[in-house]
């Protein structure tokens, strides 16, 4: 097999996974700021796990990490203290707020 018939068998198999697979980028999921009526308050991953009881920090953690809720990293680096937005929070475990 030379090298050009090796070149268009995975330009072909490319083309028919593409098809199979039919992949989306995946879309960040947006969510509305608070109104100013509605104060925007922060809690810290700890406060967040207390606050609700049968979810743990390392569950707050990883919506965190998915981009579930809204949160900020205050300080620089690994050590920069997360803060999620309380409203976020709740809306995302349906939760009235």
């Amino acid at each position: 097999m030379t090298l050009t018939q090796k070149n268009e068998l995975i330009s072909k198999i490319t083309t028919m996974l593409d098809e199979c697979i039919n992949v989306e980028p995946a879309k960040p999921e947006i969510q509305a700021m608070p109104t100013p009526e509605q104060p925007l308050e922060m809690l810290t991953v700890k406060e967040c796990a207390d606050l609700v009881s049968g979810i743990t920090e390392h569950t707050v953690r990883q919506l965190i990490a998915h981009n579930k809720v809204i949160h900020v990293r205050a300080g620089a680096g690994r050590n920069g203290k997360i803060l999620v937005s309380k409203a976020s929070l709740l809306r995302f475990l349906g939760i009235e707020v």
